[in-house]
């Protein structure tokens, strides 16, 4: 099936996929804790069986059962070296089950691992894996692919980078929300539906986690600025335990009734996830009878992301400022860090330009000496989990830009493409297929027009080869040109006539403000007239310096005056912060951060390169090992469970504080392991930590092991797919005081309630068993009689420091 096959399809009909696969097969007889895939690859007509009733009910399509056949998952039931033959035959059994008639949709899951610059798997590694599998199913005669039930907006990428640079076929992107509305790692739904559609995606949506009354609020977030169809899978309502079995609070009835709600909020592909069977299908397909699906209502948006945040550009809007400051030229300690592969000025850049009101990070890492791509990846894969902000990746070189481009998990914009032929030649295919925003700069091979009238014939054959691409205004941001008014005088007055003529035309502006007062005294205030008059002409962005203040100061008041600013309120919040947060130059000066503050900070900050160098320092200066531990690494850890609980912080920034404060632990542990043999340490506190049999998926629960190792616990780490009996050997070694277990799928969740009665059985009744993990809830843990529940890493610190006080 080609793309325009797909969209033809999803324009006349909404498309109802199939429901829940896993309880289906343990319906049929997959035994507790073995590899679904493998297992239907053994019993194949039992999951044609199951196909054949969902097919009957009214699915239009099925999912192949190939959710964890992608080669680290199979790694665990020794299959990883057959993956492309598992997938390849998966899809053929589907296709037996199909026919001719109904789709077959590759499904391809997550690895379970996090992937950089998030976690430990190298990005293109992943973009092996998954392509391994799409090899496979492309092999087995799918019609179209389906990346689903994703958490990190980053695998999820990888995942659809792997299917296109395979094939054509049409590719549907599915994450999973939690119930707060953002995924574990805190990509929002806008946010991916921009990164995603711009990458390439057929269809994006959301399946797995909530039931369709919460699904229903994602895809209203999404619709306003879709470009693509959306899909929705999902669950019956919330699970619980009946007579030892998990099931869903919603009934076929009910879940049906979300249908027609689903469908007029923008939805144009969907179907159940957990909890749902044939007959869930069924009673949805006939609540969508006479309906319509809504189409997309754009074609194209101006709009960039980074892992968790978006920047919606439209007219009307406060100007947008692209913060300059990461570009090595002039700057003598940044040159000396990137030569020396040491970002620190990187970071503070990014911070403080973040706290000055920059909108998007310009990143610049051209300089003599360096491995210019080998940096400017290095520099982004740092800046996407230190910074919220949408990136603008700068550079002349066009295998430096993809590189960025390739890691970078967002929609980014290019600084810039020319009408210079290699340039257009070379950017505009890497531009498309990793979906950037691009700055048009007017000019040519050895031409820089003086007049606004040359520099418009320009971005008319520049459009001309982008359009060839896909590209339209709303994808471009139209460089006016900024020349120096001391060597002519006229040069400003062409550059607002360019900004003018942009504006009127449908395009976004930009200046880079600070060439046309090259050569001047005062500079300042010549950019700050600039800006003003830049701005009453229509102009979106400026690469600016945002510590100045004088600039941003008139920013603030040019957007009042051209009404961008409603009621005035950024221009008052801004003034008003100012003036209550002004200091005599006495007091600024006298503010030197101490040590044990950068301690605090690192931690805070996710810093792990730098902090043991602090703790280092702050040893010499005198400073107790737990002095530094109980009043400042605690401290700070404890705050970054408060930003956690406000979701000012969410997964990625989680884990490199913790990272960065299990660091400073390690270099401190030779100096507590000397205080405990002086007696001066305090006993520990023991805990059992597993992923339930069956479960191969640990990332939360490896979380947690960090996070309470960080707290001053002992940890016995079990692992994944733990029984019983490999519990109780363990509390029978240590005499732990707590257990905790995670289970991620609902198959796996009732293996909590067994383990527990057994340990209890066994003898360990004054031990607590604590549970957490995606599918469980409070009530879950009230029923199998679970001393307590931790939706999250935080709050089972919260709970284990309660249950041992």
């Amino acid at each position: 099936m080609k793309n325009k096959e797909f969209h033809s399809l999803i324009q006349k009909k909404v498309l109802v996929l199939d429901g829940a696969t896993g309880t289906e097969l343990q319906k049929a007889g997959l035994p507790h804790g073995a590899c679904p895939e493998l297992w239907v690859l053994e019993n194949p007509d039992k999951f044609i069986a199951i196909q054949k009733k969902y097919l009957e009910a009214g699915s239009d399509a099925v999912y192949t059962c190939s959710f964890g056949a992608n080669r680290l998952k199979l790694k665990e039931f020794g299959a990883s070296a057959k993956a492309i033959e598992i997938n390849t035959r998966l899809a053929q059994i589907s296709r037996k089950a199909a026919g001719k008639k109904k789709l077959v949709i590759g499904d391809i899951g997550p690895t379970g691992s996090f992937v950089e610059p998030f976690g430990d798997l190298v990005f293109d590694e992943a973009v092996k894996i998954f392509r391994e599998q799409a090899q496979g199913l492309l092999k087995g005669g799918v019609d179209l692919f389906v990346i689903e039930t994703m958490m990190d907006i980053q695998e999820a990428r990888a995942a659809l980078i792997a299917v296109k640079e395979l094939c054509d076929l049409p590719v549907i992107v599915s994450m999973t929300y939690t119930e707060q509305g953002q995924t574990l790692t805190g990509t929002p739904p806008e946010t991916a539906l921009v990164t995603l559609q711009s990458l390439g995606a057929s269809a994006v949506g959301c399946n797995c986690s909530v039931g369709p009354q919460a699904m229903l609020s994602l895809v209203m977030a999404m619709k306003p600025f879709a470009t693509v169809p959306l899909l929705a899978k999902p669950n019956a309502g919330l699970p619980k335990l009946v007579n030892g079995k998990t099931v869903f609070d919603m009934g076929p009835d009910e879940f049906a009734s979300f249908g027609p709600q689903l469908v007029k909020a923008g939805v144009n592909i969907i179907g159940g996830c957990c909890g749902t069977n044939p007959e869930y299908i069924g009673k949805l397909k006939d609540s969508l009878k006479g309906l319509k699906p809504v189409k997309p209502l754009l074609s194209s948006i101006s709009a960039l992301s980074s892992q968790r945040r978006t920047i919606f550009i439209s007219e009307g809007q406060p100007l947008k400022i692209i913060g300059e400051r990461i570009n090595p030229t002039g700057k003598k300690t940044l040159q000396e860090e990137l030569k020396a592969g040491i970002f620190k000025e990187v970071r503070r850049f990014a911070v403080e330009q973040k706290q000055k009101g920059a909108d998007i990070l310009d990143v610049n890492a051209g300089m003599p000496g360096i491995d210019e791509k080998s940096t400017l990846f290095s520099v982004v894969r740092l800046l996407s989990h230190v910074s919220d902000l949408p990136l603008c990746v700068d550079s002349s070189k066009p295998e430096a830009i993809e590189a960025a481009l390739r890691i970078y998990p967002g929609r980014a914009l290019i600084n810039s493409i020319s009408g210079e032929k290699e340039k257009l030649q070379k950017l505009l295919p890497i531009a498309a297929k990793y979906g950037a925003m691009f700055i048009l700069l007017p000019l040519g091979d050895n031409n820089i027009p003086e007049t606004a009238e040359g520099r418009t014939e320009y971005v008319k054959k520049i459009m001309l080869e982008a359009g060839k691409y896909g590209f339209t205004e709303k994808d471009v941001v139209l460089d006016g040109l900024v020349m120096t008014v001391s060597a002519n005088q006229q040069a400003a007055r062409e550059t607002l006539k360019m900004v003018e003529w942009g504006a009127h035309n449908g395009f976004n502006t930009v200046l880079g403000l600070s060439n046309v007062s090259f050569g001047l005294p005062e500079r300042k205030w010549v950019n700050s007239a600039f800006l003003a008059m830049a701005v009453s002409r229509g102009l979106t962005f400026a690469i600016a310096n945002p510590d100045s203040a004088e600039l941003m100061s008139v920013k603030f008041a040019s957007d009042v005056l051209t009404v961008r600013d409603k009621g005035c309120r950024l221009y008052i919040g801004k003034f008003q912060v100012s003036s209550e947060s002004a200091m005599s130059p006495e007091k600024q000066g006298a503010q030197i951060i101490s040590t044990v503050e950068h301690i605090y900070n690192s931690v805070l900050h996710g810093d792990k390169d730098h902090v043991c160098g602090y703790v280092e320092k702050a040893l010499g200066e005198g400073i107790s090992s737990q002095k530094i531990i109980d009043d400042h690494l605690i401290s700070a850890i404890n705050k970054v469970g408060e930003l956690f609980d406000k979701r000012e912080y969410f997964l990625p920034q989680l884990i490199m504080s913790a990272e960065a404060m299990k660091a400073a632990f390690d270099y401190l542990e030779p100096h507590l392991k000397k205080n405990e043999k002086e007696g001066k340490a305090e006993k520990k506190h023991k805990i059992i930590l597993a992923t339930v049999k069956g479960d191969i998926h640990d990332i939360g629960k490896n979380i947690v092991v960090l996070m309470l190792k960080n707290y001053g616990f002992e940890v016995i780490d079990l692992g994944k797919d733990v029984d019983a009996d490999a519990v109780i050997q363990a509390l029978k070694k240590s005499n732990a005081g707590i257990v905790g277990l995670s289970a991620l799928m609902t198959t796996t969740m009732t293996q909590m309630k067994t383990i527990i009665d057994k340990c209890r059985k066994a003898g360990f009744k004054k031990s607590k068993y604590i549970i957490g993990g995606a599918v469980v809830t409070q009530d879950y843990a009230d029923e199998i009689g679970a001393d307590g529940y931790a939706p999250d890493s935080v709050e089972a610190v919260r709970l284990v420091q309660k249950l041992t006080k």
